[in-house]
C-alpha cells in the first residue's frame, strides 16, 4: 500500500529570501533568517537561498537585489520572501523593487504585513431589530 501524500517528501514552490541588514546584530540576523525558514516550513515552500543587502544605498540596484532578480529568471521560481516590506528598502526603493519582482513574474511574500494606519471598523455587519425575537443582519458594502 502506498503511503499518504502527507507522508511523502515533496518539494513546495521555490522561493528566495531577501533581507536588508544594515547595522544589525548577528543575533537579529539569525532570528530573521529563522523567521524565513519557519514561514516556508508552515506554508510548504522551499527556501532555496537568501540574498542579503548590507548597504544603506539610495539605489534600488544593489548587488544582492541584482542577484535576486537573476535567480527569479530561473524556471519554477514562485517568489521572493522577506520578513517585512521594509526589508526591500525605504518606501521609494521598496516600491521600485516590488515592481521589478512582479515584472519578473514572481510574487512578493511577506512574513509580517504592514499595519494599516487606521484600525479597521469594529464590525463588517450591522444588526437591525425588526420585531421582538428577530434579528436581521445586513452586510455593509465594501
Amino acid at each position: 500500500m502506498e503511503p499518504l501524500t502527507e507522508h511523502r517528501l515533496v518539494s513546495g514552490p521555490v522561493v528566495y529570501g531577501f533581507l536588508r541588514l544594515v547595522r544589525v546584530s548577528e543575533a537579529r540576523q539569525e532570528a530573521l533568517a529563522a523567521s524565513l525558514a519557519e514561514y516556508c516550513r508552515r506554508h510548504e515552500l522551499e527556501l532555496s537561498g537568501v540574498f542579503t543587502d548590507r548597504e544603506a544605498s539610495a539605489d534600488p540596484r544593489s548587488s544582492a537585489f541584482t542577484g535576486l532578480l537573476d535567480v527569479l529568471a530561473l524556471p519554477d521560481v514562485y517568489g521572493v520572501l522577506a520578513p517585512a516590506a521594509s526589508h526591500l528598502g525605504p518606501r521609494a526603493i521598496a516600491a521600485e523593487r516590488g515592481r521589478r519582482i512582479e515584472a519578473a513574474g514572481s510574487r512578493l511574500l511577506l512574513v509580517r504585513r504592514s499595519r494599516p494606519a487606521c484600525p479597521p471598523a469594529a464590525s463588517t455587519t450591522a444588526a437591525r431589530r425588526h420585531s421582538p425575537g428577530t434579528t436581521r443582519l445586513l452586510e455593509t458594502e465594501s
